[in-house]
């Protein structure tokens, strides 16, 4: 872990942003897809820039927000706020009452923090303050904003979003709207739209088809990982080019795969072993498959922001995934992508309708999401390339994958572990001695 430097933030008073013209007032349903009750959180973002001597005199605090202002005329249901109806159905209030934004300043340097601004990021709570009574789902702000100034004129972003309203690519699409703003555009290039119709159930009988392993009832395992889950520690741990090689390399040789499933698999196994679980265990790998422009049925229009991905799960008795090489593993991975399809979307919205919008199971399962190509680490608000830019979660039970260079500047990818501490400790000693002991690399992150 990278040494962390105490840092004090002075804030300045919170405020509340509104649309620079009057927007419709209105109410607007969120699709299946969006209210699936594991949706309904905080999503939490950092981006950091370094200073920049063209901007000299430029405050970054009034540019963001006087953006955010114009960005919302478009994005107007984020200034409204949640409100639930019957069968627990979300619906957004536009009422225009505006997001939070907080103004802070820090007393070091941007530079001093070093790799500790990627995840996980010790100062997340400094860079996003929680404004008392404003983090709750219904009736609150929908997103907060907060630009934190460093002494050398470099400055960092925190966005604390509702899931329900967007996923990872809808955000990126509303932060690429306020940049094109920001710089002097009059409407962003690509318009939001709405019609959370296209994700919702039409039929007056909805019936559920498919398998979804992804939810689960109450059962004794359930409550077995809940016992533990105040015990978690998150790890960040890097694979490059290098690593990744030395994954493959357990492979069968017509076991095809790609890079982000090879490494899933890897994880999966590693972490199932890791937590030593009787061998008849039923342990699971849900993965967030993005829908956008994949499927005919549900091919959703450019400027579609809302949640558009499905969360497949696979199932393997834990003995039966330690024991078995890789190829098994990834061949799970490969099959769970393979069946996504448009039945099984119709099939998830309508289990969300007959089920009471449940939860992802938390029984001994492994949740990924991948973020590589989201694009967080691109967004210019004049100036220039973020230093980082992406999801920066404290302690979770969702592994997001993202975009990294480490400390000698090789690419590849970062992905957060939280487990308790024993199964943590033999984590780290299995990965390593799995594939890495002959390669001369660390993959544990020196964040």
């Amino acid at each position: 872990m990278a040494h962390t430097m105490p840092i004090s933030i002075t804030y300045e008073e919170t405020k509340l942003v509104v649309p620079t013209i009057t927007t419709p007032h209105e109410t607007k349903y969120l699709s299946e897809i969006d209210d699936q009750g594991s949706t309904r959180f905080h999503s939490h973002l950092l981006i950091f820039y370094k200073y920049n001597s063209l901007m000299e005199g430029k405050d970054p605090a009034k540019i963001i927000k006087d953006g955010l202002s114009k960005t919302l005329v478009f994005y107007y249901p984020l200034a409204g706020r949640l409100i639930e109806g019957p069968n627990k159905k979300l619906m957004v209030n536009c009422n225009g009452e505006g997001v939070l934004f907080i103004e802070g300043n820090a007393n070091v340097e941007l530079e001093k923090l070093g790799e500790s601004i990627k995840p996980p990021c010790p100062y997340l709570d400094l860079l996003l303050h929680n404004v008392p009574g404003s983090d709750g789902i219904i009736g609150s702000p929908l997103l907060l904003v907060q630009v934190t100034r460093f002494s050398c004129g470099g400055f960092a972003i925190g966005f604390r979003v509702n899931h329900t309203m967007m996923d990872a690519y809808g955000f990126k699409m509303f932060l690429h709207a306020l940049s094109e703003l920001i710089q002097g555009a009059s409407t962003p290039s690509i318009l939001p739209i709405w019609q959370r119709h296209l994700l919702s159930v039409t039929s007056l009988s909805p019936n559920i088809t498919c398998t979804h392993n992804e939810f689960d009832e109450e059962t004794p395992s359930k409550i077995a990982w809940e016992s533990i889950e105040d015990e978690l520690i998150q790890q960040s741990f890097f694979f490059g080019n290098k690593e990744i090689e030395a994954i493959k390399n357990q492979l069968s040789p017509y076991c095809g795969s790609t890079k982000f499933e090879l490494l899933v698999a890897f994880l999966w196994k590693c972490r199932t072993i890791a937590l030593d679980l009787h061998p008849e265990e039923i342990v699971r790998l849900t993965f967030f498959v993005s829908i956008r422009g994949k499927l005919q049925k549900y091919k959703l229009p450019s400027g579609y922001y809302g949640n558009a991905f499905i969360s497949p799960a696979t199932i393997s008795k834990a003995g039966l995934l330690c024991s078995n090489s890789l190829t098994y593993a990834v061949e799970l991975v490969k099959k769970l992508k393979y069946d996504m399809n448009e039945e099984y979307i119709k099939s998830l919205t309508n289990l969300m309708v007959i089920k009471g919008r449940p939860k992802l199971s938390k029984s001994w399962n492994f949740i990924v999401s991948d973020n590589r190509f989201v694009g967080f680490d691109e967004i210019d608000f004049g100036w220039g390339k973020p230093i980082f830019g992406g999801v920066s979660e404290k302690i979770s039970l969702i592994s997001i994958g993202i975009p990294i260079n480490n400390e000698k500047g090789e690419k590849g990818i970062l992905v957060a572990i939280s487990l308790p501490p024993l199964a943590m400790e033999k984590f780290q000693k299995i990965v390593y001695n799995m594939n890495f002991k002959n390669v001369g690399t660390n993959i544990i992150s020196k964040m």
